[in-house]
């Protein structure tokens, strides 16, 4: 991964409460291209841009936005942006493009510790496995209501954890909310 600017973060031996917001990308169109190459459908577009309102008004700005390669992820990640009070220092990672859970969970072991908050922008199977991997706990219907609509596309999910973004791992977190544009 790129070099990551520093945050702040807490003092030394302190836990920190860190986020973990991931967003899947938007509906994508079946142009006659590769998949990596796929762009938006009309209504991606307009389910990227709800997707970074909502947020906008649920969340605090991440330190760092990691974001897929692929065309639609770059295009979501675009729109939603747009509607942030704040544009994060935004990655583009070839490794979240088709990765796996253990993937994904390695790199997120690779954030340094003085990173609050990360959106992961990325692709589904890995998005809902991580997600629902993470999830030791979840409040409310969180939970039950990603399970039930199977993480669709523009659909959000905010993990939150204490401790460093070594210990990321199965169960570390609690599902603290989830959202979808057409639930």
């Amino acid at each position: 991964m790129s070099a990551v600017v520093s945050s702040g973060g807490a003092a030394p031996g302190t836990p920190e409460s860190h986020r973990i917001v991931l967003l899947r990308h938007a509906k994508a169109d079946w142009p006659d291209v590769s998949d990596h190459d796929r762009p938006l459908a009309d209504r991606g577009r307009k389910d990227a841009a709800a997707a970074g309102s909502w947020l906008a008004s649920h969340e605090p700005s991440p330190d760092l936005a990691l974001c897929s390669t692929a065309v639609r992820t770059r295009e979501t990640w675009k729109l939603a942006v747009q509607e942030l009070p704040e544009r994060p220092r935004t990655v583009y990672e070839e490794r979240l493009y088709e990765a796996s859970l253990g993937e994904l969970l390695a790199l997120l072991n690779e954030i340094p510790d003085d990173v609050g908050d990360v959106l992961v922008i990325g692709h589904n199977p890995g998005t809902h496995a991580l997600a629902d991997a993470l999830s030791g706990n979840a409040e409310g219907d969180a939970l039950s209501k990603m399970n039930r609509s199977g993480f669709p596309t523009s659909g959000v999910a905010v993990v939150e954890f204490t401790g460093s973004w070594k210990s990321v791992e199965h169960g570390v977190g609690t599902l603290k909310a989830f959202w979808a544009p057409h639930e």
